[in-house]
């Protein structure tokens, strides 16, 4: 039976994240350029002290290959302090019982996936991690890496609006976006989850739980789980996150962090509209994303198994799980409070779709910056079945800008099928005998289409930065751990390094008047035609590998 109740209190939690959603963003679009915005007073003099600190000149503006190399060497040091504390831990802070430490290549795989924001995990935080180096070297990045995917979103926005060829400070960039948005929500969000009884224990206490025979150390789990969330990262406290009690002990917790991680994706097509100061340039694509959302999330709870397949059961419900588990695919968010392996297969397609596009609504800032451009290709299609000069809020779309999205609409199948097809043909992955068995063998090793699609889930998870998994197999081996973290750093920093190129390119082309032949953006139309042609080039570019996978077991 269709539980039309709780499918309305999703909806009014949806409704009250938009109707957030429009002020928030303008707001962001007041922070990202310069204008007054709230908290100037105070932050201001504070974010003036830290610019002195980096010897940072606030009103030094970059061009596209200082701003990515900025970027780039930010995330170079980032790194390196993640590995040495990870490395380290042992020797510097005291370990909790049955600690044991990780091998060099899980650090690496690790490494690159907090970094970037994906949180796919290769270890067990409550066994590989010290309470001190949970903190210092996996909380850190949760904060730095939604920090430089907003900075890059922003940066390539301004391009739209910019003549000299500069698209802004990184450092900056992310010093407001540490300061104005991810700090001060984070903050409050870890209150409320606090409140709500998710503890925020320091120094941490050993919490029981209901599996008194595994203990765990709590700690600020409340603070950690706030920016989890809030900034699209998806990792936790311990292994078993957001189907644990300790991170998620009701379904207000739950839906307070629903709310979270679609805040700043729902909210950056209106911060876009305010950086280029047109309004109305935010509703096509805030209306793209809806129609795939809903229709997606329609689809996951129509063809879901029935109750009793999550991690834990459905804790609180077939609907508020489910919906929880597809909006944090959908936002790149990646918290899992089902076991993904033992949904049906079209729920599993539809969360593997969310993945394909990365942008609907996707991570903070990054997602909408991968929206952006397939309406770039769909304005550059549009230009040449009317035989007039494509352009954009006035600008031409250039032949540079057009090579740059294709090679991100590209990058992203390869990256994930080169190394399933590897994992595969190396005989990297156990045989299991469950579904439908796959038609090719590889040294003796024949696959089934479960045992596939867990492969082609963790790639693609890795590649859209997702960090969501099937866990359907031993994935912690020497394979997975180095071609993983491959995978999670193209998948981030190529795209990244685009968006940059392309607002660059914008930002150094004349503005002209519209045109007999400008395509109107700001139109129903417009927004029907950037959602077909998102949801035809993602399935052009994936359904043959769906094939084998989960397709193959409908009705099987």
């Amino acid at each position: 039976m269709v539980d039309f109740g709780a499918i309305v209190e999703v909806a009014v939690v949806l409704a009250i994240i938009l109707a957030v959603a429009a002020p928030f963003g303008a707001y962001l679009g007041r922070v990202y350029t310069n204008r007054p915005a709230f908290g100037d007073r105070f932050l201001l003099p504070l974010e003036g002290r830290i610019y002195r600190l980096l010897g940072v000149s606030a009103r030094e503006s970059m061009g596209y290959r200082e701003y990515a190399s900025s970027l780039l060497f930010v995330s170079a040091l980032t790194a390196v302090w993640m590995f040495l504390m990870m490395w380290f831990q042992a020797s510097l802070f005291p370990q909790p019982a049955g600690f044991t430490p990780m091998s060099w290549d899980t650090i690496v795989h690790t490494t690159a996936s907090f970094l970037t924001a994906t949180d796919f995990t290769h270890l067990a935080p409550e066994v590989n991690m010290t309470v001190w180096g949970n903190l210092l070297a996996l909380e850190v990045p949760m904060f730095l890496a939604p920090a430089a995917a907003l900075s890059v979103a922003a940066a390539m926005a301004r391009g739209f609006i910019r003549k000299d060829g500069t698209i802004g400070n990184f450092y900056v960039d992310m010093v407001r976006s540490l300061t104005r948005v991810l700090l001060p929500i984070a903050l409050v969000g870890g209150a409320v989850l606090a409140l709500l009884s998710v503890p925020d224990a320091f120094p941490p206490l050993l919490w029981a739980g209901p599996h008194a025979a595994n203990p765990v150390f709590n700690g600020p789990v409340a603070g950690m789980q706030s920016i989890v969330y809030l900034g699209s990262n998806g990792g936790g406290w311990t292994s078993a996150n957001v189907t644990s009690s300790l991170a998620n002990p009701s379904i207000w917790t739950q839906t307070f962090g629903m709310g979270l991680f679609l805040l700043l994706p729902f909210s950056f097509p209106f911060a876009f509209a305010s950086i280029v100061r047109r309004p109305g340039e935010a509703w096509p694509y805030l209306g793209t994303v809806l129609i795939v959302f809903v229709v997606g999330l329609a689809l996951f709870l129509a063809f879901e198994g029935p109750p009793g397949l999550g991690l834990s059961g459905y804790r609180f419900g077939v609907v508020p799980d489910s919906s929880f588990q597809f909006a944090s695919v959908y936002s790149n968010t990646g918290s899992n409070n089902l076991n993904i392996a033992f949904l049906a297969p079209v729920p599993q397609m539809a969360l593997l779709f969310g993945m394909f596009t990365q942008n609907t609504p996707g991570s903070d800032g990054v997602g909408f910056g991968t929206l952006l451009i397939f309406a770039l290709l769909a304005i550059f299609v549009g230009g040449l079945m009317v035989g007039r000069t494509p352009e954009y809020l006035g600008k031409r779309i250039t032949p540079t800008t057009v090579k740059w999205t294709a090679l991100v609409l590209l990058y992203h199948p390869v990256a994930v099928l080169v190394p399933t097809a590897a994992a595969y043909l190396g005989g990297f992955v156990p045989s299991t005998g469950l579904f439908t068995p796959v038609p090719f063998c590889s040294s003796g090793t024949c696959l089934n289409a479960h045992a596939f699609s867990s492969v082609l889930y963790e790639f693609t998870s890795e590649s859209a930065n997702n960090g969501s998994g099937m866990s359907s197999f031993n994935d912690v081996t020497l394979f997975f751990n180095l071609a993983g973290a491959g995978v999670i750093l193209v998948g981030r920093f190529l795209p990244m390094i685009a968006m940059l190129k392309i607002g660059s390119e914008f930002a150094r082309t004349t503005a002209l008047p519209p045109g007999p032949g400008t395509l109107e953006t700001r139109s129903l139309t417009f927004t029907l035609y950037l959602t077909l042609l998102l949801i035809v080039v993602s399935a052009l570019l994936f359904l043959p590998v769906i094939a084998l996978g989960p397709l193959s077991q409908v009705g099987g």
